[in-house]
């Protein structure tokens, strides 16, 4: 059976379950890999910091600030386990920080210098005495603080450092750092946090970026003229800026929805972002007017298979011109992408 792109409108609408099923035959889902990204730590420099940080605390004895800032100035990827070991992402350690230091500390700095430390983990920090620095202090001294104090409980909540390390406080921790932790409870905290979570939240853009380079590269090879919108960005004639306009916004004759996701739920929302395109392109039209321009969706994903409805929705709202990685090499000649084709 031919792909919804490959026949009339007509066609598709006549048959709209048997071409659903052709969609979800090509799409392919790779959410067991995630790229690297030049952020990543592996585990070897991940337990140096452990160990590093362990040393300087006398197996976490003595979690005296001063004396773990020097060393996360030393080996900044200290500032990652004591972040770790408190379970926060780096705007809730900035924002927390601020709170009870009263050193304002912007949730974008925060990620900045947890980026930084990523990308050089084991590089020396310079100490100039300037802002970063008096925020980074901020920060460790936060941490070990908290680290100290462990959590505050009450009935019907459940707080953040109510774990197996941080319960109560350093009485917590050395046991952990001197036996481990019982496999049960890793795999306890393992449930409610999700392994690989954090590296897979950094590196989101680059797994939707393999997804827009394939569309990208189809355009290019064929010389097409396009313009790619950046996130968030306003673009004139739209209330929503699509991925790809052809040949531009001045006189949008084909937007493109470069879209990704391994959840329906988020797919429901994407869906629903095509069909909002295919609304403005027949404003002020009749339901028998051609719209003012064609839509397209080129998506990828797990996520795009779980709900029926939603996929009859994307090939309504696209004319049945709805694309995949798997048949991306088709998507300049079944669209009028091919009209402005010079190559």
């Amino acid at each position: 059976m031919p792909f919804p792109f490959e026949v009339s409108f007509d066609e598709v609408r006549a048959d709209l379950d048997a071409y659903v099923n052709e969609v979800f035959g090509a799409l392919e889902s790779e959410f067991l890999t995630l790229p690297r990204g030049p952020g990543f730590v592996d585990y070897p420099v991940f337990e140096r910091g452990y160990e590093v940080l362990k040393r300087v605390t006398s197996d976490f004895r003595s979690l005296e600030p001063e004396v773990v800032i020097a060393e996360a100035f030393e080996t900044p990827i200290v500032l990652i386990i004591l972040r770790t070991m408190l379970g926060f992402t780096p705007p809730e350690l900035a924002y927390l920080t601020t709170v009870r230091s009263g050193v304002e500390v912007p949730q974008g700095v925060a990620r900045t210098v947890d980026r930084n430390v990523r990308l050089n983990p084991l590089a020396r920090l310079p100490a100039r005495g300037g802002v970063t620095e008096h925020r980074i202090r901020a920060m460790v001294t936060t941490a070990c603080e908290m680290l100290v104090e462990g959590p505050a409980r009450a009935p019907g909540i459940i707080h953040r450092l109510d774990k197996a390390d941080t319960r109560e406080g350093l009485a917590s921790l050395q046991p952990i750092a001197d036996m481990g932790v019982p496999y049960a409870m890793l795999l306890y905290e393992r449930f409610l946090g999700r392994p690989f979570a954090v590296h897979r939240d950094s590196v989101s853009e680059l797994v939707g970026e393999v997804l827009e380079i394939a569309t990208e590269s189809a355009l290019a090879n064929c010389g097409i003229s396009f313009r790619k919108t950046k996130r968030a960005e306003r673009v004139f004639g739209f209330d929503q800026a699509p991925d790809f306009i052809v040949p531009d916004e001045f006189n949008p004759q084909v937007v493109i929805e470069a879209k990704i996701t391994e959840d329906d739920g988020t797919a429901r929302d994407k869906v629903t972002r095509v069909q909002h395109l295919e609304t403005l392109s027949m404003s002020g039209r009749n339901l028998t007017d051609s719209p003012k321009y064609q839509v397209i969706a080129c998506i990828a994903g797990r996520g795009f298979k779980v709900r029926r409805e939603d996929m009859k929705k994307l090939l309504l709202a696209t004319r049945g011109k709805v694309f995949t990685l798997r048949n991306m090499d088709q998507l300049v000649d079944c669209t009028r992408l091919a009209e402005f084709r010079t190559r």
